[in-house]
């Protein structure tokens, strides 16, 4: 299996295999713990929870720019070149549609920025996002995305 840089939708059933390689590699995994749940406060939690962060986040205020700043500064200062992030059971769950795509776009984002040599002062860092949907028909509606 090749860890590659970037953001990847792929199947629950790929996920021991990329989390296996990822440890034979020495690359750093975080994995996203949400039960399923993609609203915007289970996502956060998931967050800090599992990410480093630079600034912390405070628990009362919840601002996806600030979670998304907040994430970028502490995957860059992991000073490691590579890193994978892992979200097993993702999917857009009733009423938080919304959220889910914000989250999956800070992620397709903080990936991007941080591969970037010029937005890190020459210190990029190689971030893999692994997402799958969780069952109950995640799989489609990821695709939709």
């Amino acid at each position: 299996m090749v860890i590659d840089r970037g953001f990847h939708e792929v199947s629950g059933a790929d996920i021991p295999g990329i989390l296996d390689e990822a440890a034979r590699q020495g690359v750093p995994v975080f994995t996203l713990a949400t039960a399923g749940r993609t609203d915007k406060e289970a996502f956060f939690g998931a967050v800090r929870e599992a990410l480093p962060l630079d600034p912390s986040l405070g628990t009362f205020r919840m601002v996806w720019d600030a979670l998304s700043d907040s994430v970028w500064g502490g995957l860059h200062e992991l000073k490691s070149p590579r890193v994978v992030i892992v979200w097993p059971d993702a999917r857009p769950v009733a009423g938080a549609e919304g959220d889910f795509w914000i989250a999956l776009s800070i992620l397709r984002d903080v990936a991007a920025s941080l591969a970037e040599a010029r937005d890190t002062s020459g210190r990029p860092t190689q971030v893999s996002v692994y997402v799958a949907p969780a069952p109950s028909g995640g799989e489609a509606a990821l695709a939709e995305g």
